[in-house]
């Protein structure tokens, strides 16, 4: 194919669709499969049962596909399964998965992830999520849609990060991120609503003001959080409201939150 560079290394078996760009010495190997549209620049390998879906841009000496970073793993067929329209920068390295956590590394549509990124094995992303530069994303984290992780954070193993939320830069996030929230600090703790990303993805007010309402009630109500999360889930009628209290009362890790929980 003219569109692959001469010196791309492409093993046998390798399921490259006819309009996909390969630039020079970048190496596929024989279990990828990747789809139209798809561009990979120079020097970035791509290995193990990899799948890459359709017009995603791969940049330079990204490594994709490689096997985790876990001393348990033991050699058993896992999975890397990136979705469409993603953009994947420079150096970015992203694991499959393991026997131990569903042997799937799953990265959704439309996500950036920026320079430097490490993302773990086991982690399951969303939808347009946005990875700044440098962040390291230990194992079996999930990032749900629309949620942004500052340039330079870490974010600890098994943490879940709920959607529309924020992780301000530099921070290390070691509980889960409620939707709708901000967090940022060394140990990273709750800082307020992303009140500006809800006015971009909420045209009625009223969602707003029921996100708001039950943030207050969980938060700012002096009680233990854990429990007035779960009666707000039996007593509230907005569904982005109930969906911020199911995830306070259903955490595994506890809200990164100073007051009891």
């Amino acid at each position: 194919m003219s569109n692959i560079h001469q010196t791309a290394i492409i093993e046998d078996g390798a399921k490259i669709a006819s309009d996909v760009t390969i630039g020079p010495f970048t190496i596929i190997g024989a279990d990828v499969s990747i789809d139209s549209g798809t561009t990979v620049s120079s020097h970035v390998v791509i290995d193990g049962k990899t799948t890459i879906g359709k017009n995603n841009r791969i940049f330079s000496h990204a490594v994709l596909g490689t096997i985790p970073q876990d001393l348990k793993f033991d050699g058993e067929i896992t999975e890397l399964i990136i979705g469409d329209n993603n953009t994947i920068r420079e150096h970015t390295l992203i694991n499959t998965g393991t026997a131990g956590g569903g042997y799937k590394t799953i990265v959704g549509d439309g996500c950036l992830l920026m320079g430097h990124v490490h993302l773990g094995h086991d982690c399951i992303l969303g939808n347009n999520i946005v990875v700044a530069n440098s962040s390291a994303i230990a194992g079996h984290v999930e990032i749900s849609d629309n949620a942004v992780i500052g340039g330079l954070s870490a974010i600890h193993q098994f943490c879940k990060i709920g959607e529309l939320a924020m992780v301000g830069g530099g921070s290390i996030l070691v509980q889960d991120l409620p939707p709708f929230c901000i967090c940022e600090g060394n140990r990273a703790v709750l800082r307020s609503l992303n009140i500006n990303g809800l006015r971009r993805k909420f045209k009625d007010r009223s969602d707003i003001d029921a996100i708001k309402k039950v943030y207050k009630s969980i938060f700012e109500s002096g009680e233990s959080v854990t429990q007035v999360a779960k009666d707000i889930t039996e007593t509230t009628e907005n569904k982005y409201g109930k969906q911020l209290a199911q995830f306070v009362a259903n955490t595994k890790r506890g809200i990164p939150f100073t007051r009891k929980q």
